[in-house]
């Protein structure tokens, strides 16, 4: 797995100049044709962390590896990314189009209270390419090219405009796609949840062999949070319907099948790096949570 690539080299490998007024505390955004970057010539994108979020209207055949999950694109989809999930774009042949805009959290940060992360779009776990029907592509492309035509015009509250249009299409990809819903609970149970999955999310992706996750256990959250790991179990219970223990077992395998699919590194470092001292343990962990082992998984 490759490291994570920076707004900077994101312009690099698409052979754009870096613009001058790029600051990361106020927030950046542009937009793109597609068509610009496609071709026999294109380079395929390495499987990395973005340091920034993307959403891309896709038109054409393609398949996205997206941390465990592989999802093949055969007409049109609406694809959401982001900085805490690693993703690759393979080309399967035949005519390819499309649109994209990226932005940073900063952009959205200076002028609402909307986390990004806290939709579910946009979640670690959740479901980051959509279908989109024939009859919405033309919606779409009219949002993309409105924001093209934006970006490049003079008026001072363009970027209002902007985030405008790139909240549409996120609330359109939210529509299109079926949300999971967790059962009621109180807003101390849901802070809770939040606290506890940023601190877990903040462990992943594993990017070398050197790495290793801190927090493995429920008792380890729980002292990090501040709380007793029945009030953790319970919050998250009420919160997310799982436990401490199975939301952690059901990340540490998220993160080994990429690490397996998307590394050459052997199974004893990825068992060290998700915290497993003897391979054996991993093994054991792994094919009692997907009924395969290691092995098996990476042959599939």
């Amino acid at each position: 797995m490759e490291k994570m690539q920076t707004l900077e080299e994101f312009y690099r490998v698409k052979q754009l100049p870096v613009p001058a007024d790029m600051d990361k505390q106020v927030g950046h955004f542009n937009v793109f044709d597609a068509k610009a970057f496609l071709g026999h010539h294109a380079a395929a994108l390495p499987y990395n962390r973005k340091d920034y979020y993307k959403i891309a209207l896709v038109s054409g055949r393609n398949r996205y590896s997206f941390a465990d999950k592989i999802i093949e694109v055969e007409d049109h989809a609406l694809m959401f990314a982001n900085p805490m999930v690693p993703y690759q774009c393979e080309s399967l042949g035949g005519p390819q189009a499309g649109r994209f805009c990226i932005f940073t959290d900063a952009f959205f940060r200076q002028f609402t209270s909307i986390r990004l992360l806290d939709m579910p779009i946009f979640k670690p776990g959740g479901q980051p390419v959509v279908h989109l029907p024939e009859a919405q592509v033309p919606a779409v492309l009219e949002l993309f090219d409105k924001m093209l035509a934006e970006i490049n015009s003079d008026y001072a509250y363009k970027y209002d405009l902007l985030r405008n249009y790139a909240l549409e299409l996120i609330h359109m990809g939210m529509k299109l796609q079926p949300i999971a819903l967790s059962p009621a609970h109180s807003n101390a149970s849901g802070r809770i949840s939040t606290m506890f999955s940023d601190l877990l999310e903040r462990q992943f992706p594993i990017e070398s062999p050197a790495q290793q996750v801190n927090l493995r256990s429920a008792l380890d959250f729980a002292t990090q949070l501040s709380v007793h790991v029945n009030h953790l179990n319970k919050a998250l219970k009420d919160a997310l319907g799982k436990s401490t223990s199975e939301l952690i077992a059901d990340r540490l395998v998220q993160e080994a099948k990429a690490l397996l699919r998307h590394t050459d590194w052997n199974i004893s470092e990825i068992g060290y790096c998700l915290g497993f001292e003897e391979p054996a343990h991993f093994n054991n962990f792994f094919k009692r949570k997907t009924q395969q082992t290691p092995r098996s998984f990476r042959a599939a």
